[in-house]
């Protein structure tokens, strides 16, 4: 695993938050419970089903701009590269199991929950 990967992910933040804040509203997330968090998350799986490529990163990344909870979402959810050892481990997991292009489910790291893309 010593290859870096490319990802963007679309972050719902929730009561079990390690840092309970949106970055894109500045609100609390500290009364969203996990479900409601993965509910929405769902949503956007069925969304997204049937796209593929460009036209899945294109959706994806207007989603995570709208409505991801991390600062990313400035950037359509674009982590940029990243290796090894840089990401929170359920996170880090998931992103390098996955094969460019591919969407994972929905990821549970201290942050939150995610969708994950891998885009390289």
């Amino acid at each position: 695993m010593s290859k870096k990967v490319r990802c963007v992910h679309l972050l719902c933040k929730h009561a079990k938050s390690r840092n309970p804040e949106s970055r894109r509203t500045g609100e609390s997330t500290k009364e969203i419970p996990v479900e409601d968090a993965h509910k929405e998350l769902q949503k956007y799986i069925d969304e997204f089903k049937g796209l593929e490529g460009q036209k899945l990163v294109d959706a994806f990344c207007a989603a995570a701009q709208k409505r991801s909870d991390c600062g990313s979402y400035r950037k359509g959810g674009d982590l940029g590269f990243f290796g090894p050892g840089e990401m929170q481990k359920a996170f880090e997991d998931a992103s390098f199991a996955l094969e460019v292009g591919q969407m994972s489910g929905i990821v549970d790291s201290d942050s939150g929950s995610h969708l994950i893309l891998r885009i390289a």
